[in-house]
């Protein structure tokens, strides 16, 4: 099983910066589940909580491509550590004005300072194992060996965080996400041997997403993310109607096991097929995935339909990185990547905005309508462009360096 893993550790400085990464990248499973049971625990309403989760969303979303700009340009270590200590700072605040019963608005004013603030660490995570790896056969095992190690955290962080929110404290799962992510973002930050040079060259160019590969990928990415933001939000509220709430983190849990498993499996596989047909395949499992979810009103049985329906995430994020490391200049790798995140972090503020009022609305269970829909506009996104993600080096450069 280990198979293509077991070397990938070779190179001086990896698993100090992967167990950094990891750490620092934990709340991104956690700080939208614990603002959604904070705020709707203390306002009754997941319209409220959505719209805050949202704005930290949306910020984020902004804000990511200029934090990555700004990391090509004056390298890692000079970017983050400032970034996550006002991230922390602004979290803290968002804590304190829910506390002390502030006035609405300062909640979103934090939010905002929240989601700006953050940055995009598997991207930075993902920039470095390019930089080492550069485009051999590695590289794809490293992406994959990332993707999966996000849906460990996708499994265990929002179990996790209710468990804390709803068992010990409604503030103890944002404690949590807020220390993991300054101190594995400032480790991280402190290993300089495994970071990508500065170059110069960004001065002079413009930016990936005038790419149309890179502007399509970020629109089905965009989708996808809403799919994240509204399974996130209504399915919370689906375990609450069921009388099971503590239950809401294992069946996201459930959701990203089902990519977790299906992320290791793709990692070991030798492809032929090039990544564009690749990327093609996982969008439509993904979307055909989703489908029993609108017809169960069972917690258990929910559990289930949702790893599989998770199953398609995996292979389709890993693909999705590996096209834009392969259609983005080295130079702006890392704004490249982050604007994946920015699409994601956009679709998940949409998803969580429509989720809240639609299970406000309707249900829990109807609204699980929006995810599904939200799945087919990024197959049509996909088909309908997947010209622009046709690189005839791709197919042959990966029929040598991975044979079946």
């Amino acid at each position: 099983m280990v198979g293509p893993y077991r070397g990938l550790f070779s190179a001086p400085g990896t698993k100090g910066f992967v167990i950094a990464g990891f750490i620092g990248r934990m709340p991104m499973s956690m700080l939208g589940i614990g603002i959604v049971l904070l705020i709707s625990a203390l306002t009754g309403s997941y319209a409220t909580a959505g719209a805050i989760s949202a704005t930290v969303a949306i910020a984020y979303a902004v804000a990511a491509p200029l934090s990555g700009r700004m990391v090509d340009r004056f390298g890692q270590a000079r970017v983050l550590i400032p970034f996550v200590l006002l991230h922390g700072a602004a979290l803290v605040a968002l804590m304190l004005c829910t506390a002390a019963g502030a006035p609405m608005w300062t909640l979103f004013a934090c939010a905002v300072v929240v989601g700006a603030a953050a940055t995009s660490l598997g991207s930075m995570v993902r920039a470095r194992w390019s930089h080492i790896l550069g485009r051999s056969a590695g590289l794809h095992t490293a992406f994959s060996f990332e993707s999966v190690a996000d849906e460990v955290i996708f499994v265990a962080g929002p179990a996790l965080v209710t468990g804390l929110t709803t068992l010990v404290n409604l503030y103890a799962g944002l404690i949590l996400a807020l220390v993991a992510t300054v101190v594995g973002t400032v480790a991280f930050s402190l290993q300089r041997g495994t970071e990508p040079p500065v170059r110069t060259a960004i001065a002079q160019s413009g930016s990936p997403i005038t790419i149309p590969g890179v502007a399509l990928l970020s629109c089905v990415f965009l989708a996808m993310g809403a799919v994240f933001g509204s399974v996130d939000l209504i399915t919370v509220a689906f375990a609450e109607d069921n009388g099971a709430k503590a239950a809401s983190g294992l069946l996201l849990g459930s959701f990203a096991g089902g990519s977790m498993v299906s992320g290791l499996w793709y990692g070991l596989r030798q492809w032929r097929i090039s990544l564009r047909h690749r990327f093609m395949r996982g969008l439509a499992v993904f979307a055909t995935g989703l489908t029993p979810i609108l017809l169960i009103g069972d917690t258990r049985i929910m559990a289930v339909a949702l790893f599989f329906a998770g199953l398609a995430i995996s292979p389709t994020i890993i693909t999705g990185y590996a096209l834009i490391e392969r259609l983005v200049p080295g130079h702006l790798l890392t704004e490249g990547m982050s604007w994946i995140s920015t699409a994601v972090g956009f679709g998940v503020a949409i998803g969580a905005w429509a989720g809240g009022r639609l299970t406000d609305s309707f249900g829990a269970s109807n609204a699980y309508a929006f995810s599904f829909i939200c799945a087919l506009l990024a197959v049509a996104i996909g088909i309908g462009g997947n010209t622009f993600l046709r690189i005839p080096e791709i197919g042959s450069s990966e029929a040598r360096s991975t044979p079946a």
